[in-house]
């Protein structure tokens, strides 16, 4: 016995010393995030208490047909409703993990028969053998059996409850990876809405223009009549009067592609987007506060989403780490075993029972484990540069914006100055031209001139506007 004690001892020895050889995580310093810089703007210090990133959608915009949409779109989109199924997924693998860490328990019935050769020891022993006396062994023999049976896989080295939490990580970057969609979504509906109404203001410009340039031809033919100009400048006003009809096609092509990309937004089929295009030109964007650089690791859903799936993946190396290690398994069984049914009722004679434990460790050939691990470290790497280059991105995002909102603001003061000094001088030329002192070149080129400043003037509106809506989700406004 003392024998058989010491080989246990000695196979369990061997599986704990080759365990110790479980090769090691690789480990690397997170540059990005310890280096990320105090302010978004080196120049100017940032406003800790203020982050237009934490203030919520809803109030946020406050154009009420553009709320409409939004939560038309949070209902409907199939994109969300996608994510939505992925965070499902993520919580059944949590319980699958859980539900690893407990006994696996079931029931079993079964019935067979067999026939043991006469020249085997088995089938030798049941020849000469009676079940009572002067009542033989029945040949072939059947066996009949119920009851219930358990195996559990003991977590000596908390490698089971190591994979749990790596899902429990994984289903939490899921919500975050919802949270980002939320956000993204929120605003490609608000920049698509100003996109349209931008449209409608760019047609009612060209409309506009149409009938000055209508009014333009009619006095080049009344001045031709009069000999006062050339059938040359009648031809020319006529070729501009179509090619501003046919810039009233495009843009109402335009207007219809962009109706429909903000229905399939809205997960329905094309249907008038309700809004009002009167207000577009006097709207004021909102003031912006984007707090400090660090705030983005708390407020940006990517982030966390790539934070959470970098703390899932290190677990995953170091479950997959404890795969060299031994593990203890238990199985045991219950319930009613005999040759006839009706011997099942005897007892205790038909109670069968069973206790095993089993340790096993890989002693050679580990390749696929050690296979299974370089993979799992290797994730965990790709995984800490995702978060960096997450964390990187929405700096530079922040960053870019800012510089933008102040350059988009100063480009439209300034075009909306040009506007007024081209309105004045389309007045002058016309009425030049009437009098037959300029001639419809002057006229054309400074029409064309105005014509290009007021759509150049609505398209700056468009960007200002949009730009905050970018900015705004940078900073990871939209999800709450």
């Amino acid at each position: 016995m003392k024998i058989y004690n010491k080989y246990i001892a000695t196979i369990a020895l061997s599986l704990v010393l080759a365990s110790c050889k479980a090769p090691m995580a690789t480990v690397i310093k997170d540059e990005v995030k310890e280096n990320i810089p105090q302010n978004f703007n080196q120049e100017e210090q940032s406003d800790t208490n203020n982050n237009s990133g934490m203030t919520p959608w809803r109030q946020f915009f406050t154009d009420p047909n553009l709320v409409v949409l939004i939560e038309t779109a949070l209902k409907n989109n199939q994109e969300l409703l996608i994510t939505l199924q992925e965070i499902e997924i993520a919580k059944s693998n949590v319980l699958y993990k859980k539900g690893k860490l407990t006994p696996t328990v079931a029931a079993k019935l079964g019935a067979g028969v067999s026939k043991a050769g006469r020249y085997t020891s088995e089938g030798a022993g049941d020849a000469t053998t009676e079940i009572e006396p002067g009542k033989e062994m029945p040949d072939p023999l059947g066996n009949f059996e119920g009851g219930i049976m358990a195996n559990w896989e003991i977590d000596i080295w908390k490698k089971l409850k190591t994979e749990k939490e790596s899902a429990v990580a994984h289903y939490l970057s899921t919500v975050e990876g919802k949270n980002f969609v939320l956000s993204s979504l929120i605003a490609e509906v608000a920049d698509n809405y100003y996109e349209l109404l931008s449209l409608d203001n760019q047609l009612e410009i060209i409309q506009k223009y149409i009938e000055l340039q209508k009014k333009a031809l009619e006095i080049s033919k009344i001045q031709k009549e009069a000999a006062a100009t050339t059938e040359l400048a009648v031809k020319k006003f006529e070729a501009e009067l179509a090619k501003s009809k046919a810039s009233e096609y495009t843009i109402r092509q335009q207007i219809t592609e962009k109706e429909n990309q903000m229905n399939a937004l809205l997960g329905r089929y094309p249907q008038p987007i309700v809004r009002t295009k009167e207000s577009f030109m006097s709207m004021v964007p909102q003031t912006v506060y984007t707090g400090i650089p660090s705030q983005l690791l708390a407020n940006r859903p990517d982030i966390k989403q790539a934070e959470l799936e970098l703390k899932s993946s290190k677990l995953d190396v170091e479950a997959a780490r404890k795969e060299f290690y031994p593990s203890l398994e238990i199985s045991a069984t219950l319930g009613l075993e005999a040759f006839k049914p009706s011997y099942l009722v005897k007892l205790p004679e038909s109670i069968a029972s069973s206790l095993a434990g089993e340790l096993a460790g890989p002693l050679i050939n580990k390749s696929a484990i050690k296979a299974n691990f370089q993979t799992a470290d290797a994730r965990q790497i790709q995984a800490l540069y995702e978060y960096d280059k997450t964390i990187l991105n929405a700096y530079l995002d922040v960053a870019n914006m800012m510089s933008k909102i102040k350059n988009i603001d100063q480009y439209y003061q300034l075009k909306s100055e040009e506007n007024k000094a081209l309105d004045q001088s389309i007045d002058i030329a016309n009425q030049l031209f009437r009098n037959s002192r300029a001639d419809y070149l002057e006229v054309l080129m400074n029409q064309r001139d105005a014509l290009d400043a007021k759509m150049e003037l609505v398209e700056a509106k468009e960007k200002q506007l949009s730009t905050v809506v970018d900015i705004y989700k940078s900073l990871g406004g939209g999800w709450k």
